[in-house]
């Protein structure tokens, strides 16, 4: 199907044209976004730019200070990283979409620390340590997402996360152009969660890990990845979609529920696991979003809980608990009989 395109402002109409005179071809109007999400649906980004090194994301955050210094209102601003964890509507993003690349994308490691790109991708950087004698970050191997979006979400899996080695961050600042140093401590990193506003980007990390074997490390890896196959769908999805409640598994509630086999349109919860949901190819991302909240009403009515989005939406509306006073309590399940916690995708 073709994508939507958003309705542009204005002065969104300007900024996009300064951008494009400041960064050329690095700047992207009207550009497609489910290519660069594992759904691979949804509508176009009025502007995608793509940041590639330090020269780039100082131009950019240049031009878009200066731009909001004289705006008369915010300009949306999405960060996408490997799109693993990201629905975006069909009607598009009517703003500014940054995407890391290049350099950014490189990791280094010098002694038990990891200098990490915020466009590397875990599994790789997982593997690297390994690699290295490090241990204490192979649990990323089975998440696909970047290592920028993991800190922004506090990415996890197998019983640990990025909060349990990240040491700080460089972010930078797209609303006032400032490029600075952030430790860990000031993150608020929770249950996949953060405090890092959207319009900030992480451009670097910086993980400390402790000596290990690497044929350990390796054969853990293997574990991961084989219990990942066995227990995970393939195929056009965004890893699980809800977070787990407190001491229960989202997907046990989901499949408790009858929802497997559930299908709207172009969307529907995988058989093999309940807390993934599917997309087919050339499908609409409205459709999952309708699938995410019939599974929300249909375990509220089987159990009592309202499931939370792991997945960021982007243009959706929210959706509210049918009982207002219900508790919204949610974190890590103490239940993997739905393998919930091998996820964490961004």
């Amino acid at each position: 199907m073709p994508f939507s395109m958003p309705d542009r402002s204005p002065e969104l109409t300007r900024l996009i044209a300064r951008l494009s005179a400041a960064l050329g071809v690095r700047a992207e109007v009207d550009a497609p976004l489910g290519p660069l999400t594992t759904y691979r649906v949804g509508g176009r980004a009025a502007v995608l730019v793509h940041v590639d090194d330090d020269v780039t994301a100082a131009c950019l955050a240049e031009s878009l200070a200066e731009f909001l210094a004289d705006a008369a209102g915010p300009v949306p601003m999405l960060v996408v990283g490997k799109g693993s964890n990201l629905l975006v509507t069909d009607a598009g993003f009517a703003g500014v979409v940054v995407q890391l690349g290049g350099e950014f994308g490189a990791s280094t490691v010098d002694g038990h620390e990891v200098g990490a790109g915020g466009a590397a991708a875990m599994p790789v950087v997982a593997r690297l340590t390994a690699r290295a004698g490090l241990t204490g970050f192979e649990w990323a191997v089975g998440v696909p997402g970047s290592i920028g979006g993991g800190v922004r979400m506090n990415a996890g899996g197998h019983g640990s996360d990025i909060a349990a080695s990240l040491v700080g961050v460089r972010v930078l600042d797209l609303h006032t152009g400032e490029d600075g140093v952030v430790p860990a401590s000031a993150l608020a990193l929770a249950y996949r969660s953060s405090n890092l506003p959207s319009h900030h980007v992480v451009l670097r990390a910086r993980i400390e890990l402790t000596p290990g074997d690497p044929v350990a490390s390796e054969l853990t890896i293997v574990e991961i990845v084989k219990w990942r196959r066995e227990h995970q769908p393939g195929g056009q999805n965004a890893g699980s979609v809800f977070t787990n409640p407190d001491e229960r598994s989202a997907g046990w509630l989901i499949d408790r529920a009858g929802m497997k086999g559930f299908r709207i349109g172009s969307a529907e919860v995988s058989d093999k696991h309940a807390n993934f949901i599917q997309a087919d190819v050339g499908g609409r991302a409205d459709d999952i979003f309708s699938v995410m909240t019939a599974i929300q009403h249909r375990v509220f009515e089987t159990s009592g809980v309202w499931l939370h989005p792991e997945t960021r939406l982007v243009g959706f509306p929210s959706v509210v608990p049918p009982d207002a006073a219900f508790p919204a309590a949610h974190g890590p399940a103490s239940d993997e009989r739905n393998a919930d916690l091998g996820s964490g995708s961004m």
